[in-house]
């Protein structure tokens, strides 16, 4: 049976996420060991001073900004592996969500853990990113121009690859 394209395409170097002819697939993790992991990730959410004023100040006409996004990060982080076509369905043993406020932006930071073996990575980023998109949704009466940005991994914990920390996250 043929997969993929009709002409094979060299792998990139050193991807896991692609076999020896060039075609997508999904890495083989059965013989790892399940291990506790942790992942960290941030994003932010820029936007103008009326929409920033209306969730911290529980006016928002669609209801409580954060506890919907929050609720969004969640239900987000639980089906990672419907929204990032290679990544392994993770059971999770706990996400936390958590905003900061400041001038003009709302800072959402998501903290993923499992015992798994596979890492927990795209969790915390889809978590992050599903939080920032439903602060849009909630607010795009108010500011259309909000921005979404800087989704980042702040650090990761367990597994073969060991601990990552970003500098200056």
């Amino acid at each position: 049976m043929k997969r993929g394209s009709k002409r094979a395409r060299p792998a990139p170097a050193r991807s896991t996420h692609f076999d020896d002819r060039g075609c997508a697939r999904m890495v083989d993790v059965g013989a790892k060991p399940a291990t506790a992991r942790e992942a960290v990730a941030r994003g932010r959410v820029a936007l103008s001073r009326e929409a920033l004023e209306a969730v911290v100040e529980g006016r928002a006409e669609k209801g409580d900004v954060l506890g919907v996004a929050r609720i969004a990060a969640i239900q987000a982080a639980k089906r990672t592996s419907e929204w990032i076509p290679l990544c392994h369905p993770l059971p999770l043993d706990a996400l936390e969500i958590d905003f900061e406020t400041s001038a003009h932006s709302i800072e959402i930071e998501a903290r993923a853990r499992t015992t798994a073996k596979t890492g927990v990575e795209m969790e915390a980023l889809v978590a992050v990113s599903a939080a920032a998109l439903a602060i849009y949704d909630m607010l795009k009466s108010v500011d259309r121009a909000i921005v979404i940005g800087d989704v980042r991994l702040v650090r990761k914990s367990g597994g073969r690859s060991g601990s990552y920390k970003r500098q200056g996250s």
